[in-house]
């Protein structure tokens, strides 16, 4: 768990995850292309390219067969910060991204980490930040001064999830932090895209550890989980493995490195050559789109439905819903049942409860540009979308081996079924 731990602890925001992905690809052997080099795609090489700075995709091998791709996001819910005040004590102004439970955020510790642009002898450079400390904490009202608080509460984000970071006396600046962490100068800062982060440490709990409680594991856990299998995956000559790494899945992904961009097409297209033959390619890939799943809570059974719901530690969720909010068909269900039998991975169905509309992925928005048989999977988790998650250690362990299958493998289309090979 150790490195999985890391992982999360150093992937705070979308665009440090995809450094941290960048530095793991670079070690097994990888190189970085920009998308400017479009002849070197289709070299056969190992290679990944980003765009955005928080979105990645990484691909192998000289097949000329059709793509096993895994789509997943690293963006997590979080406090964006807009600026810093300092009446009545050093606060920072902030704007909610993402579906956060906004209760969880309060009387944590918090960091600050993200992005800024710092001015240079030509112009500009981008560079990532992360404080790495707890410079912040969101304080809750008193039971003295709220005595009806444990009968509900309801939080206004712009005024309920201010963060202090100093006392009354504080005249620390965060623009002044981030430039003594960077080495730059505090007024060489242009411009700055931060988010506050719950800086808690991950670890497993459970009388026998078989629970991890963290931080970000919607959806970082199903990021790692990808990762590991793409890169222990044996190889296939025909096929191509493609690893996606999404950012802003939790605002919709109408952005230029989302799902909903041209980034997957793209990158398939230079891989293909042409328009035609990536049509022809498409015909024999299959995507999994990883996204967690809501798994059965313990003290609230009757918001699941009554046989569809998947609890911790028994496998991997496969996703359902009829309105495809996950975009699971009859062939991509059919693909995925056959990848984790020869994985000996379990898998579990999860469909809302019919009179409780779910959330969506990224998967039904991706299949808009790339037009794959796509099947919605996610590792059971408790408390989505709050400051901390939890899973199960043999869920996320799960969840590698049924990738490094599926990227093991390749799958076609024949007028007589599916054939894997």
């Amino acid at each position: 768990m150790k490195n999985f731990f890391d992982f999360v602890k150093k992937s705070p925001t979308a665009n440090l995850a995809v450094g941290e992905i960048k530095r793991i690809l670079t070690e097994a052997g990888y190189t970085e292309l920009s998308e400017r080099e479009y002849e070197r795609f289709s070299d056969g090489a190992k290679h990944f390219v980003i765009r955005g700075q928080s979105s990645i995709i990484a691909f192998r091998g000289k097949g000329k067969g059709g793509f096993m791709i895994s789509a997943s996001h690293a963006d997590n819910p979080a406090l964006a910060v807009k600026y810093q005040e300092n009446k009545p004590y050093a606060r920072l102004s902030t704007e909610v991204y993402g579906g956060a439970i906004y209760y969880s955020w309060l009387d944590r510790p918090l960091s600050v980490a993200g992005a800024v642009s710092v001015r240079t002898e030509c112009g500009a450079k981008i560079m990532p930040v992360d404080l790495e400390r707890a410079v912040a904490t969101v304080p809750s009202v008193a039971i003295h001064l709220n005595r009806t608080v444990n009968d509900g509460i309801k939080i206004n984000p712009a005024k309920d999830l201010l963060p202090i970071v100093g006392d009354i006396e504080s005249r620390a600046s965060l623009t002044s932090a981030i430039a003594e962490k960077l080495g730059v100068r505090e007024e060489d800062i242009i411009s700055t895209e931060l988010y506050l982060y719950n800086c808690d440490e991950p670890r497993l709990v459970g009388l026998d550890g078989s629970l991890i409680l963290s931080p970000r594991l919607d959806d970082l856990s199903s990021v790692y989980a990808a990762l590991s299998g793409f890169l222990s995956a044996e190889e296939n000559g025909n096929f191509v493995p493609v690893l996606a790494v999404f950012n802003n899945e939790e605002v919709g992904s109408a952005t230029a490195e989302g799902a909903a961009s041209t980034f997957l097409h793209d990158t398939l297209l230079a891989i293909s050559g042409d328009e035609g033959s990536l049509r022809a390619r498409l015909h024999d890939s299959l995507m999994l789109s990883a996204d967690n799943a809501h798994a059965l809570h313990p003290n609230h059974p009757e918001l699941s439905d009554a046989e569809d719901t998947p609890t911790l530690g028994r496998g991997v969720a496969v996703k359902y819903n009829a309105n495809k909010r996950y975009v699971t068909g009859l062939a991509s269900d059919t693909a995925v049942r056959l990848i984790a039998e020869k994985a000996g991975v379990p898998l579990q169905n999860y469909r809302n409860r019919a009179d409780m509309p779910g959330g969506s992925t990224l998967g039904a928005i991706a299949t808009t540009k790339v037009p794959v048989p796509t099947v919605d999977i996610g590792i059971p988790q408790l408390a989505m979308h709050s400051a901390t998650e939890t899973v199960a250690v043999r869920d996320l362990e799960y969840m590698a081996a049924l990738h490094r299958t599926h990227f093991s493998l390749g799958i076609t289309d024949t007028p007589d079924g599916f054939v894997l090979k």
